[in-house]
């Protein structure tokens, strides 16, 4: 679907109401009321065949007798009716509505289809967008549209809010009025079954109105479409959402609610963090977050300073901040020294800076006027509680004046804390009225101030350049797939510790030596020759915790242990689970965990985001949500190093600082080579590594089992995250002879994109940048190199050496318009290597590349002093075009009709 019909819903000229009423407390009455009260400038055109006007506004009698097609249609209807009219709308030439009918679930048509189903299909055969159905309607403030149900209207204001829970809109519509804070957009998106989250967050993320975004979710349903527009629209402005159901019986009740599917919340909770959103637990810090986004500076460092004339609120504030992992502010000699100035001699001298109950308006001014002034404080918490000897409104005046007034003011952030009721409301009134963010409790301010770390950090961790796993590590996907695809034509669909090792062992996996024994003269027979002691474990398709019916034997040292071993484990599972199939015995050398570490990894196939990769301690009792940090695949090394930082601060794994420990380094290794083991082979449905034995740098998998699936079609669709495409690698040979190879960008690639940029020469970046272009700093070229694959590419020629890869020598990149029509391309190729063919074979495969993807139009623009590529551009079919005025080039090629191939 089309995001320039989306444009006409967000933009429309005029409007027109089916089911428009006369009648109060009718939705098309309510809606009726809210856009005339709303100043929308165009026309508004009721439809009903009951009445001559509504409201005072002349009414029509159906669709086609409106005097023009209008741009946006506001179906407040009967259910059953609504998809007959939606296609009497796509017959008139109308391309967008909004449906607030709902009940639409357990209905179908006269036709015996379902209404949603039937809904949709209409919309897509007209190509109209529809928000809806079950939404409260939309409000857009800066255009003086309120085509909604709500209560209320709002002002305008530069945070846009979008939700799935009419109830939820109310609700933050009300808080806000309250607050004064405005909106850019107000959106209930209701069921979402044409216009869903991703497609809003790219025209959030692209509208120059909107600084931030908040969603209230409750389920996903498109979670590739929704990953990669989060991730694109969380570079440019803070996102934040509130997810429903994080117990197990609010997952259901969210399903029930949307029609989502239920998914693990700590897998919800994996894929924020990764497209850089931050999460708030409730509706409480989801307020208090809106204040602090409504009202701050970027943040530039973490460290807190607090003012406060009570030492005991102050040391609820760091108690909050510590607990939250945040940094408290270090007063130095001079700022002591100027506060000593200003204060009471029996003033704190430390942070929180007490400065005594007696404190006046002007002693307040005075202390944040110092601490704005130190370079190693980034923002400052100013608490007051009630005193009978300075008024509450005056001492927020003298803040709110000495913050104004301070040359610092936009590099700091002033978070406030007027605690109490009647004293401190007209105070709190003020300071958002003078835009600095206020609560009530210290642990709210204190919350909202994390909330703006967390962002922070969250950010840094999308820039940040991941290091390369060694270029000696195995992953030899083709040996691993015939080996699964045999087990899966065998009928196989669970394979363990010994059916597994040659996969393992393809992606450098090390498992303990395993056999397997079909009886117990067998296992004895292996046991003689591998040598005691041993371990013996049952082996059954139908037990996958053989700890739990007691089915494993450790530190066995004779033939008679093993024997006894192997008759009283075969009867044990007989008697918990007399119709388990017992296929016979795995037999493993015992493992040497003396000093050694035991961990769980896991991959398990969440319904909405597909495999998702577990890191926890072992044992069978698992709550994924409480015991195991939780990413999605693909990883790098920082994502990885990550999730292990991660794992270790929420005490999903502890360092028990045995003699052997474990080396971070080796398990990021590990993990990342298991994501990059689930992405070669779709034939794994899920993982469980259980123990995985850490012995330093020596990572061991005691006990392994696999569940296979067949699949179909697109294999990397079942992930949320398109992977790196390695079938795009190529060899190209140079007229020279020299072999280079081509393919898409890597994160690691930073260091060297940051070596060729700078040695180009001034000429080429001139000609690249179209002017005078300063060194890039760690964050452009991060863009650069982290790249979304499923929106954007960019293909890199590097120098073959003796290690596979060398330098830099040229790029070619393009990204899409959010409705795949548009891509725009630019290129660069070192002076050095021009002549070589290279940019003629760089542009062709990026050719191919958006061919293949359905794209129809590749364009690009460069300046006329630019020969060589205009010239090539015509060569490969492009329409060159001179724009003297602006002094460029612009080269479109019709993807359709090029013959590259």
């Amino acid at each position: 679907m089309s995001q320039r019909n989306l444009d006409l819903l967000f933009k429309p000229q005029s409007i027109a109401v089916i089911g428009a009423s006369i009648r109060e407390l009718r939705a098309g009455n309510v809606v009726m009321k809210n856009l005339l009260s709303g100043g929308f400038s165009g026309p508004i055109m009721p439809v009903t065949p009951r009445y001559k006007a509504v409201l005072g506004v002349l009414a029509y009698p159906n669709i086609e007798a409106l005097p023009q097609v209008p741009d946006l249609a506001i179906i407040c209807t009967a259910a059953l009716r609504v998809p007959r009219i939606v296609e009497k709308l796509g017959q008139h030439g109308c391309k967008a509505a909004v449906v607030i009918s709902g009940g639409f679930d357990q209905l179908c048509s006269e036709d015996g289809i379902e209404l949603k189903q039937q809904l949709n299909d209409f919309a897509k055969k007209y190509g109209i967008r529809i928000l809806g159905p079950n939404s409260l309607g939309l409000i857009l403030p800066n255009i003086g549209l309120n085509a909604s149900l709500a209560h209320a209207g709002t002002q305008p204001g530069k945070l846009a809010f979008v939700s799935q829970s009419a109830a939820i809109c109310t609700t933050v519509l009300d808080w806000a009025n309250n607050k004064g804070i405005g909106f850019s957009h107000f959106i209930s998106l209701g069921d979402g079954i044409n216009v869903d989250f991703d497609e809003l967050l790219d025209l959030l993320g692209r509208d120059s109105k909107t600084r931030a975004i908040m969603l209230y979710v409750d389920s996903v349903h498109q979670s590739r479409d929704f990953m990669s527009a989060a991730r694109a629209a969380s570079r440019n402005k803070p996102i934040l959402v509130i997810k429903s159901g994080r117990s197990h019986e609010g997952a259901i009740a969210a399903e029930l609610h949307t029609g989502g599917v239920t998914g693990s919340d700590a897998v919800y909770d994996a894929a924020f963090k990764r497209a850089g959103m931050l999460r708030v637990k409730d509706l409480h810090e989801l307020f208090a977050a809106v204040e602090t986004l409504a009202h701050s500076n970027p943040l530039k460092g973490e460290r807190l300073a607090i003012v406060t004339n009570g030492g005991g609120p102050g040391v609820l504030a760091v108690d909050a901040l510590i607990e939250r992992g945040g940094k408290l502010a270090k007063l130095d000699e001079q700022v002591i020294a100027e506060l000593d100035k200003v204060l009471p001699s029996n003033w704190s001298r430390a942070n929180p800076v007490d400065i005594i109950g007696d404190a006046t308006p002007e002693r307040y001014a005075r202390a944040v006027d110092v601490l704005m002034n130190s370079k190693d404080i980034d923002a400052v918490l100013v608490m007051h509680s009630p005193s009978a000897l300075a008024h509450s409104g005056e001492t927020a005046e003298a803040v709110i004046s000495a913050v104004k007034l301070h040359p610092n003011q936009r590099r700091f952030n002033i978070l406030t804390n007027w605690t109490g009721e009647q004293a401190a409301y007209e105070a709190r009134k003020l300071f958002s009225a003078a835009g600095l963010p206020t609560y009530r409790t210290p642990e709210g301010a204190v919350g909202a101030f994390m909330h703006m770390v967390e962002y922070r950090r969250n950010q840094k961790l999308l820039m940040e350049t991941p290091q390369s796993i060694p270029a000696n590590l195995p992953a030899n996907a083709q040996r691993a797939r015939d080996i699964l695809q045999r087990a899966l034509d065998k009928g196989k669909s669970v394979l363990e510790t010994h059916e597994m090792q040659p996969v393992l062992e393809a992606y450098g996996l090390k498992t303990i030596p395993t056999w397997y024994a079909k009886d117990a003269n067998e296992a004895v027979e292996t046991a003689n020759r591998i040598g005691y002691p041993v371990a013996l474990k049952v082996q059954s398709p139908d037990i996958h915790h053989k700890s739990d019916v007691h089915g494993v034997v450790l530190n066995l040292n004779s033939e008679l242990e093993v024997l006894q071993a192997a008759q009283s484990v075969t009867q044990r599972v007989i008697d918990r689970f007399p119709t388990a199939r017992i296929d016979g015995m795995i037999v493993q050398k015992m493992a040497l965990t003396a000093g050694a570490q035991e961990l769980r990894i896991a991959v398990k196939n969440d319904p909405v985001f597909g495999p998702a990769i577990l890191l926890g301690e072992g044992g069978s009792e698992w709550d994924i949500s409480r015991d195991a940090a939780v990413a999605l695949p693909p990883l790098n090394m920082a994502l990885a190093r990550y999730m292990v930082i991660n794992a270790l601060k929420s005490q999903k794994i502890r360092d028990r600082h045995l003699p052997l420990g474990f080396d971070i380094e080796a398990l990021c290794v590990m993990l990342t080579q298991v994501a990059h083991l689930i992405i070669d082979c779709p034939e794994i449905l899920e993982i469980d590594f259980n123990p995985v034995l850490i012995a330093g740098d020596n990572i061991t998998l005691l006990d392994v089992n696999v569940t296979l699936q067949s699949l179909e079609g697109d294999p990397a669709a079942r992930l949320a995250i398109r992977p790196y495409p390695k079938e795009l690698e190529e060899y190209f040979t140079l007229r020279n002879g020299n072999k280079v190879l081509v393919r898409p960008i890597l994160p690691e690639d930073e260091p060297k994109h940051r070596v060729f940029d700078s040695g180009l020469s001034a000429e080429d970046r001139y000609k690249r940048y179209f002017g005078e272009r300063a060194q890039m700093t760690h964050e452009e070229m991060a863009l650069l190199t982290q790249i979304d694959y499923a929106r954007e590419m960019a293909f890199v020629a590097v120098a073959c050496d003796e290690h596979g890869e060398g330098d830099t020598l040229g790029v070619v990149r393009a990204s899409t318009d959010p409705d795949n029509t548009d891509a725009e391309f630019a290129m660069v190729v070192k002076g050095d290597m021009q002549g070589q063919g290279l940019g003629r074979f760089l542009l062709e495969k990026l050719i191919r590349y958006y061919k293949a993807n359905g794209t129809q139009i590749l364009m690009g623009f460069t300046m006329i002093q630019n020969r060589g590529m205009s010239e090539l551009a015509k060569k490969l079919g492009f329409k060159v075009t001179i724009e003297l005025e602006d002094g460029l080039i612009e080269m479109v090629l019709p993807l359709s009709d090029s013959d590259v191939s």
